[in-house]
């Protein structure tokens, strides 16, 4: 199986299979689930190397409209990683509205190389990192919001 087929594969459950919900046990040891919306393919698929080799599960979507898919077909996920400036339907900023509104538990992260945020520009709790981004502030940040460490800024 290509690395490619494996990151749709485990995007969707397998038909006829239960949800997995995230538990207090799965953040514990590190098996939180993130969600990387990125439109960029590289950097999408650098950032879903660093997070699974911090021990997370990964799902990877290139837009917004696969995200909402995906949150739609799965229910384990606890975080969400966005960038900002993508095209589609939405963009990261209206993605993360959607998300809260809709699956409040679920902690949102955004990213922007371009984008300068103001308060209230993401839903309360969102936190949000600049690009170009280091390995060790995206771990932390999503540690922090898996409940595992405070975020170090």
């Amino acid at each position: 199986m290509t690395f490619a087929s494996r990151r749709l594969q485990s995007a969707l459950p397998a038909h006829g299979s239960a949800h997995h919900h995230t538990t207090a046990s799965d953040i514990a040891t590190g098996r939180a689930v993130i969600l990387i919306v990125e439109d960029d393919t590289l950097l999408r698929m650098h950032a879903a190397e660093i997070i699974e080799e911090a021990g997370f599960e990964v799902i990877e979507a290139e837009n917004a409209d696969v995200a909402m898919r995906v949150l739609e077909s799965r229910s384990d996920v606890g975080i969400m990683f966005t960038d900002i400036d993508m095209p589609g339907s939405m963009n990261g900023l209206k993605l993360a509205r959607a998300v809260a509104d809709r699956w409040p538990p679920i902690r949102i992260l955004a990213t922007s190389g371009h984008f300068k945020l103001h308060d209230g520009d993401l839903p309360v709790g969102g936190q949000f990192i600049a690009k170009p981004y280091r390995a060790h502030q995206i771990i932390s940040t999503l540690q922090a919001l898996a409940g595992l460490a405070p975020a170090q800024r």
